[in-house]
């Protein structure tokens, strides 16, 4: 259990690199062991003292961001910060903690850091009620089709669909079909606002007409509740 979280800021950017500073020593639970202008200078500096949180920009001379991070072993906690949203996608394929796009409010910093500050102290209902607000917030999530990185309105989506190893995530404009899990999309999705009714299907809570005798209805589109999620879906319709 920390009562403090080191941390250690790269961004070759000055002004950034101050505002930052600035922002880790107004957080009482955050002090800063570093601050450094290229990812080859604190690489030196961490072997000295092993921080427990970097902020991490992407777009550094001699060795990038997203490079440095994946040659770190073990990985400290990493948030990314920049000004291009587009990177998002393979950040948190590396396993970053938050993904802040510049100019970065000190609200929405500290959100970030309160929620792994909690998650670094065990408190779980914390942990959980932090993870739902930070995704609450998220209104789109970026997900790999084919060669291209998607940019998809999460208030957009209607239904998603399993398909063996792929899922097809049906819009109100169109039909996506990506390779990935029920688990991993779940973690990217708002919580609280989809579902999973049936192994091959999951829905948005909002996107429901009505439901009747075991199947629910959304737009032109009829989903089956299979008996092993009925129980649990019941249960949180009541909550509603």
């Amino acid at each position: 259990m920390k009562d403090v979280l080191t941390c250690i800021v790269i961004d070759d950017e000055p002004l950034i690199e101050e505002i930052l500073s600035d922002y880790i020593k107004k957080v009482s639970f955050l002090k800063l062991i570093g601050s450094f202008s290229s990812a080859l200078d604190a690489s030196a500096a961490m072997e000295r003292g092993k921080p427990d949180l970097l902020f991490v920009d992407i777009n550094m001379p001699d060795l990038d961001g997203l490079s440095f991070i994946s040659m770190l072993n073990p990985k400290p906690d990493i948030i990314i910060t920049t000004a291009y949203d587009e990177f998002a996608v393979k950040a948190f394929e590396l396993g970053v903690k938050d993904y802040l796009v510049k100019p970065i409010s000190f609200e929405r910093f500290y959100k970030s850091v309160l929620r792994l500050y909690q998650d670094s102290r065990g408190h779980s209902e914390e942990k959980t009620e932090m993870r739902s607000a930070r995704q609450i917030e998220k209104d789109f999530i970026f997900i790999r089709s084919g060669t291209r990185i998607l940019k998809i309105n999460t208030e957009d989506i209607l239904l998603i669909e399993g398909m063996k190893d792929y899922l097809r995530i049906h819009t109100l404009k169109s039909k996506i079909l990506i390779l990935m899990t029920f688990a991993k999309i779940e973690e990217i999705l708002p919580p609280g606002k989809f579902f999973r009714v049936h192994k091959s299907y999951m829905i948005a809570l909002d996107k429901i007409d009505h439901i009747e005798n075991n199947r629910i209805r959304i737009g032109d589109q009829i989903i089956p509740i299979s008996n092993t999620y009925s129980e649990n879906f019941l249960k949180m319709l009541k909550g509603y």
